[in-house]
């Protein structure tokens, strides 16, 4: 049973946001890690969820996907340079140690 929020980061992600959170023991992917570069926005939807994972995006498509009730285990939306890398690590820390996993399910958290 998953018991913290898992993260998948798209490829419109900066990867160091991924090594950051490991190294705060946050268990997260990255779209390259997971063959999933030049991917639809679809596969990424399919792949965390089937890895009970929330996506997390600066890409409005998932927007788009969640409106049109696109099944999903949670989106993690930050408009395109809106946060730094340093503000996303902390809130994406925050939403891990806050959030149950379940929360998130079909559900977009804004940044």
């Amino acid at each position: 049973m998953v018991r913290a929020v898992r993260f998948h980061l798209d490829e419109a992600c900066d990867p160091r946001i991924a090594l950051a959170l490991r190294q705060r023991g946050v268990d997260v992917t990255t779209a390259a890690e997971a063959g999933l570069l030049g991917a639809p926005d679809e596969a990424h939807l399919a792949y965390a969820w089937s890895q009970a994972r929330a996506v997390v995006t600066h890409d409005t498509d998932f927007l788009r996907l969640h409106a049109a009730r696109a099944e999903h285990a949670g989106i993690v939306y930050c408009p395109p340079q809106a946060r730094s890398l340093g503000e996303m690590v902390r809130l994406l820390v925050l939403i891990w140690e806050l959030v149950e996993p379940g929360e998130l399910r079909g559900h977009v958290e804004f940044l």
